[in-house]
């Protein structure tokens, strides 16, 4: 039998799946409206992070279905690492629609906070995924 708190990081997986299909249409529309043939480069970013992600999510659903460790903190860590894939999804898509540049970074003109969100979404990532990992030893492992 799957666990709740498994059961629930699948969907997520199964929703970003879907939200990458969803891009692929994006980045097919925007691909048949240009002279060169192709998507934004964000946009393209964000159809290829969202089919990455996706299956990274379904990994992490392994890890917390084989956890040691309480629903509870799988679903953080796990939350924490759905949270901030998703979030980088969304400002791919975004910077994809606005066409405004193809690299947020290089042009001095990054959003209010984005070097901190990076910070905080490294760090979000990492440690969950260390959570994670160790609840895996915990229960399979040791």
């Amino acid at each position: 039998m799957i666990a709740p708190d498994t059961k629930a990081v699948l969907f997520a997986a199964g929703l970003m799946f879907l939200y990458a299909l969803l891009l692929g249409t994006l980045k097919y529309r925007q691909m048949a409206a240009s002279p060169e043939g192709r998507a934004h480069p964000y946009t393209d970013t964000a159809h290829r992070a969202a089919l990455l992600y996706a299956f990274a999510i379904g990994l992490v659903a392994a890890f917390v279905q084989f956890s040691g460790f309480s629903q509870l903190v799988d679903l953080l860590a796990a939350g924490a690492l759905v949270v901030f894939f998703t979030a980088a999804v969304v400002g791919y898509n975004v910077q994809g629609l606005r066409k405004q540049t193809d690299n947020q970074f290089r042009d001095g003109d990054e959003p209010p906070g984005l070097h901190g969100f990076m910070w905080v979404l490294m760090a979000a990532e990492i440690g969950g995924l260390l959570v994670l990992l160790a609840g895996f030893v915990d229960g399979q492992i040791l």
